[in-house]
C-alpha cells in the first residue's frame, strides 16, 4: 500500500473515532450496572429497536456462552424492549431517539461505548438476531476462545453470517417469546457463496445464501455482505468502517491465512427469517433508516410477495459447528 493510501486510511479512522465521540450527545444512559465486573470481562454491544420478543433467548444464549455484561442502545422502542432491558441485572442501557441512519446505522453509538468501556477488553458486537458459533462452542466457553486468541497475539475473530430459515412459509411457524429460533429456522444454504478480497481494507467480502438467490436474483452484487468481524480485543483507536464487516486499522481484517493453512473462524447464525420478518421489513421500509435508501428492505418486500418459502432442494439442516467446518463455512484452524 502506498504512502498516500495509508495516510487516507489513517485519517478515515480518526474521523470515524471523532464522529463517534460527537454522537455521544445523542445517547442518554438509562442504567449503569458495570460496577463489580471482573478486571477483564467479555462485553457484548448491540443496538436495537422493538425486539422485545427476541430478548429472552438472545440474552440467555450469550450468558451461557460466557458474556459477562451487555451494553445496549435502545433506539426508540415502543414494544416494551426498553422496560425489559432495564430489569436485567447484567445489562447497562442507553437510549436514543436520534436517526438510526444518521448514526451510521447505530455504529457511531456503539463505537462510542466501545471506546469508553471496551478498550483493552474482548468485545463482541452483534445484532439481536445474530448468534455466534465458534469451534468447540458446545464444550468450551467464550473465555477459552479469547484466552487462546490472547496467547497467539490475535486481536480479532471473524465469523461468516449464515442465514437460517424454516422449511415452508415463514407465517406457518409462529415464533414465541423465549423460544430457540433455530427450532424453527433449521436450514441454511451450504454452498452458493462468492468470496473476494476487498481492497484497500484487505477483508474478505462474502455474498450469497438465500437472500442472494431469492431477493437479489437479478442483482447478485447488491446482495448483503456475509462477512463479519464481531469479536475484537478493542482499543480506543479502532473503528468499524461498515457495520462489523471491516475495521481500521486494516490489520484487524487479516483474519485469514495468506501463506497456506487456516485461522480459526466462526459463524453467526442469523435468525432474521421468522414469522415476524414481514412485519419488521415493512416497518423498517417505512422508517427509511437503512443503508442505500433501504434498498435491501425494498428487495425483501418484493421477494416476500413472490415467495415466502426460502427452503430449496439444496438446503442443509443445521446440526452443529462441526458440520459447518466440514462444509468449509468456518474453521478451527490450529486451535485444538
Amino acid at each position: 500500500m502506498g504512502i498516500l493510501q495509508s495516510y487516507k486510511l489513517r485519517w478515515k479512522r480518526k474521523r470515524l473515532v471523532f464522529r463517534a465521540f460527537r454522537k455521544r450527545r445523542q445517547l442518554r444512559q438509562v442504567t449503569d450496572r458495570m460496577q463489580g465486573l471482573p478486571s477483564q470481562p467479555i462485553l457484548l454491544f448491540s443496538t436495537m429497536r422493538n425486539e422485545r420478543i427476541r430478548l429472552p433467548y438472545f440474552l440467555d444464549y450469550y450468558r451461557k456462552l460466557g458474556v459477562d455484561h451487555f451494553l445496549i442502545v435502545d433506539n426508540g422502542s415502543d414494544d416494551g424492549t426498553r422496560d425489559y432491558l432495564v430489569d436485567q441485572p447484567d445489562v447497562s442501557l442507553w437510549s436514543s431517539t436520534a436517526g438510526y441512519k444518521q448514526s451510521r446505522y447505530g455504529m457511531d453509538w456503539v463505537m462510542h461505548l466501545l471506546r469508553r468501556h471496551g478498550s483493552g477488553r474482548w468485545c463482541l458486537t452483534v445484532d439481536v438476531d445474530e448468534f455466534l458459533v465458534y469451534p468447540f462452542c458446545e464444550t468450551r466457553p467464550l473465555r477459552a476462545l479469547t484466552d487462546w486468541l490472547d496467547s497467539t497475539g490475535t486481536r480479532s475473530f471473524a465469523a461468516m453470517l449464515l442465514d437460517m430459515y424454516p422449511k415452508g412459509a415463514m407465517h406457518e411457524h409462529p415464533y414465541r417469546e423465549g423460544q430457540n429460533p433455530f427450532e424453527i429456522a433449521q436450514y441454511f444454504d451450504s454452498g452458493n457463496y462468492t468470496i473476494r478480497k476487498n481492497w484497500p481494507y484487505l477483508n474478505l467480502w462474502i455474498q450469497g445464501g438465500p437472500r442472494a438467490r431469492l431477493f437479489f436474483t437479478d442483482q447478485p452484487k447488491q446482495a448483503p455482505a456475509m462477512n463479519k468481524i464481531p469479536l475484537v480485543k478493542w482499543h480506543r483507536s479502532y473503528a468499524y468502517v461498515s457495520s462489523t464487516h471491516m475495521l481500521l486499522p486494516r490489520g484487524l481484517n487479516l483474519t485469514y491465512e495468506t501463506g497456506g493453512g487456516e485461522k480459526p473462524s466462526g459463524c453467526l447464525l442469523h435468525a432474521k427469517f421468522l414469522d415476524t420478518f414481514a412485519l419488521k421489513a415493512e416497518e423498517e421500509l417505512k422508517r427509511g433508516q437503512h443503508y442505500a435508501e433501504s434498498q435491501e428492505y425494498r428487495a425483501y418486500r418484493q421477494g416476500i410477495a413472490l415467495e415466502r418459502d426460502l427452503w430449496c432442494g439444496w438446503s442443509e439442516k443445521y446440526i452443529n459447528w462441526r458440520q459447518l467446518e466440514i462444509l468449509g463455512l468456518m474453521s478451527k484452524g490450529n486451535w485444538a
